[in-house]
């Protein structure tokens, strides 16, 4: 087992904007003493000031002890010039995503440190293969991608490039872990793990805008309430800054010599050309100026009562369904399920979306009166589900669909007739992803899923969420959008295909 990098081993960070200031925090916290430096006069005095006074608070607050803040406020250290770096073990960049910038900067010092002084890049979208392409001994070069805020966001993901020994990747791997971190292997290609997989919980959002779906602050409230994602995928790029994800999204789809699958959206292009970058300048998907009124989701009136109330069969959203319906003292018939209905509402009979459209499933089924529901991370807890009536229904039948929902404590945000509707797509395609992520050597099954829940907060890994709605299902829907739209983007990953047809679940 590799050991970490010793605590009496100099640690370097250049560049003290916000990342470069909190990669130097962590280590300084762990036990090393840190040289900070930035080109900008006085920017690395500036931030360890900000440092200490940070650790001060963190001590007030009972994070840390009064004697460790002091501690690792004396290790930090600002430098003045490059050669000040020459005693450092390790020297971690965290400059301007720029490739000609950060191989002019590893190539100066490598002139400078030690042979066995390893080098980390902090990029997150610059291949670190073309970054060690500059040096003479590349194979001393790997990603330590920290996520923002790097004191407080626990994933770090350690990218190795093509020449980048397998040593200093193990090694850096298990500092990371020393320092309180959860490191991930990953290899150098297009987005490493997290801005690779993340792309289609954008993707989507943004294609079911295109399509009519619904708005903007209905598909958050689906994805948050029925998802358990903690923000929604519009609110979410407004934080982050729709220049920003904007320019995320194009750099993959174009690394990736223009897949369809990382396909940018015009909607969001319109928004930045026109100036619109989220909360930074006040204006993304929503409005944050001073006045502006706070759009609500959509949300279906209270439906009157029904006549008659079934709850079919044993799928994990039928008995949420009747353990809720219970709980609200709402009487309910019990009945088998042959095709897949999980509950009858008067006229109406209610499945789980599985990737066709309510319409499609009608006319195939000869059941006009169909009904859809999203997929929720747990039916037994979600507060909303998006809901999608066939063009064959009757508004009475979609209605009492509704009641039955709401009768559970569930609202309902109806949204147009679109296949997959929003968390399912969502899931399947972010699934999806990870999974071609690993068939193709990226990095493991495990690797993904922690790079995801940690890295972006995701409820779960996609991958384990995948297993746990049943991997055959997620094929299904996939195979179910690729019919629809006709379009490469909803290719299942080979990994997918092949565990279906073993039987197997992706964790085995």
């Amino acid at each position: 087992m590799t050991t970490a990098l010793s605590k009496d081993a100099i640690v370097a960070v250049v560049g003290a904007g916000a990342m470069g200031a909190g990669i130097a925090q962590v280590a300084a916290v762990a036990g090393h003493r840190v040289l900070l430096l930035d080109n900008r006069p006085q920017a690395a005095q500036l931030a360890i000031e900000g440092l200490r006074a940070q650790l001060d608070k963190l001590a007030v607050k009972g994070k840390i002890t009064a004697q460790a803040a002091l501690s690792a406020g004396q290790r930090l250290q600002a430098a003045t010039q490059l050669g000040d770096l020459a005693p450092a073990a390790l020297v971690v960049e965290a400059i301007v995503e720029n490739l000609q910038a950060k191989q002019t900067l590893f190539a100066d010092l490598e002139a400078l440190v030690t042979a066995d002084c390893l080098f980390a890049s902090n990029t997150s979208s610059i291949s670190i293969t073309a970054i060690g392409s500059a040096l003479k001994q590349p194979q001393r070069l790997a990603g330590l991608h920290f996520f923002n805020p790097a004191p407080i966001m626990a994933l770090v993901e350690v990218v190795s490039g093509l020449a980048t020994a397998p040593a200093v990747a193990d090694l850096l791997y298990a500092t990371a872990n020393a320092w309180g971190k959860t490191a991930v292997h990953a290899k150098s290609t297009p987005g490493f793990i997290v801005n690779r997989v993340a792309r289609p919980y954008y993707a989507e959002a943004l294609r079911l805008r295109t399509e009519g779906a619904t708005d903007c602050a209905t598909l958050d409230a689906v994805m948050r309430e029925s998802g358990g994602f903690r923000m929604g995928p519009f609110e979410l790029m407004d934080m982050i800054g729709l220049d920003v994800n904007f320019a995320v999204t194009r750099s993959v789809w174009n690394a990736f010599f223009n897949d369809p699958r990382f396909l940018p959206s015009l909607i969001q292009q319109e928004l930045v050309d026109a100036g619109y970058l989220g909360r930074k300048n006040g204006r993304g998907f929503f409005d944050y100026r001073e006045g502006a009124e706070k759009p609500q989701p959509q949300t279906e009136p209270r439906h009157v009562a029904l006549a008659r109330s079934v709850v079919c069969g044993d799928t994990p959203a039928a008995q949420a369904l009747a353990a809720r319906l219970q709980a609200g003292a709402v009487a309910f018939e019990r009945a088998a399920s042959t095709d897949g209905r999980i509950a009858e509402a008067d006229d109406a009979v209610l499945y789980v979306t599985d990737g066709r459209s309510a319409t499609q499933r009608a006319a195939e089924s000869g059941i006009a009166n169909t009904v859809l529901i999203d997929l929720a991370l747990d039916y037994h807890q979600a507060t909303r589900t998006a809901l999608a009536g066939a063009g064959q229904c009757s508004e009475p039948a979609v209605h009492a669909a509704c009641a039955l929902l709401q009768a559970g404590g569930i609202q309902v945000s109806r949204l147009a007739d679109v296949p997959g509707l929003a968390v399912m797509r969502t899931v399947a395609m972010l699934a999806n992803e990870a999974a071609d992520a690993v068939y193709q050597g990226v990095c493991t099954a495990r690797a993904a899923d922690d790079a995801m829940r940690l890295g972006v907060n995701y409820p779960a890994g996609p991958l384990a969420w995948a297993d746990r709605v049943g991997l055959a299902n997620i094929q299904g829907v996939l195979a179910h959008l690729n019919a629809t739209y006709g379009e490469d983007r909803y290719r299942i990953s080979p990994l997918i295909q092949r565990q279906v047809f073993q039987g197997k679940n992706i964790h085995g």
